[in-house]
């Protein structure tokens, strides 16, 4: 199948302010900016490694001026560091409008051979990491009184098994359940929460965790014969950051051509 064609942006977001997590590189992070950009919001970027999260910025700035893209070093696992870029988003840019969850970690480990390690790392980064951003952001939006939207980052995983991934399918299960526990909380003033929850999105860490059989298998379970790029996930992240999904709550939404 050819290859998709780039959507231009049409200022779906035009005014408004997100913090976006993982945003450094080329995963679905650091689409996710580049098309909040191109949709007219300004950016607040986190990332746990600082050298690409700078070089990152800078590349945005460049392209779409400094006033509308800042960035700090932010590791999920620390309330301190979460804290601080909420706070450097409101001091950038006077307000928050919009919070994208995207940190999250893999790793491939058969359940009878992980380490208690191996599942409290994995656990740690992408649920509760997930959970201390999103309190952040419902902190936040909730005070301002304004609404808003956060858009968390699941997995189809959470719902379909696969080998060696019980830690991940457990933290993206979890993603998705928190996902519905704060979209009810969070109605009462506004606040839309939803997740997304794509199947195979192609990026540099995917290849150095996943071995080319595995990534292979999975390519060929998908209806397109090809994973998906990073852009059409940021592209349904638009979507739910957007007025076009304001009757939506509590939702996950595949991106996914999976047929089995």
């Amino acid at each position: 199948m050819s290859a998709p064609q780039y959507v231009p942006g049409h200022q779906l977001l035009a005014g408004r302010t997100a913090v976006i997590t993982a945003a450094a590189g080329a995963g679905i992070g650091g689409a996710t900016a580049r098309r909040f950009l191109e949709e007219g919001a300004r950016v607040a970027i986190g990332d746990a490694h600082a050298r690409r999260l700078k070089e990152t910025e800078q590349a945005l700035a460049e392209e779409f001026g400094a006033a509308n893209v800042t960035s700090l070093p932010c590791d999920v696992t620390d309330e301190t560091q979460v804290q601080a870029l909420f706070a450097r988003a409101e001091q950038a840019h006077g307000c928050l409008d919009i919070v994208v969850n995207n940190a999250g970690l893999g790793g491939t480990a058969e359940l009878t051979e992980m380490t208690d390690a191996q599942w409290s790392k994995v656990l740690d980064v992408t649920l509760t990491g997930t959970f201390r951003c999103t309190r952040a952001a419902l902190r936040s939006l909730r005070s301002a009184g304004r609404g808003g939207v956060v858009v968390n980052n699941a997995s189809v995983v959470g719902w379909r098994a696969q080998t060696g991934q019980a830690h991940y399918a457990a933290a993206k299960a979890g993603v998705m359940a928190l996902t519905r526990c704060a979209a009810v909380e969070a109605a009462a003033y506004g606040v839309r929460v939803n997740a997304v929850a794509p199947s195979l999105a192609m990026h540099p860490h995917l290849v150095k965790v996943t071995s080319a059989e595995l990534l292979d298998q999975l390519t060929r379970k998908e209806a397109f014969g090809r994973y998906a790029e990073p852009w059409e996930i940021a592209n349904v992240i638009v979507f739910l950051a957007s007025g076009y999904s304001s009757y939506m709550t509590g939702e996950v939404v595949p991106v996914s051509s999976q047929h089995a």
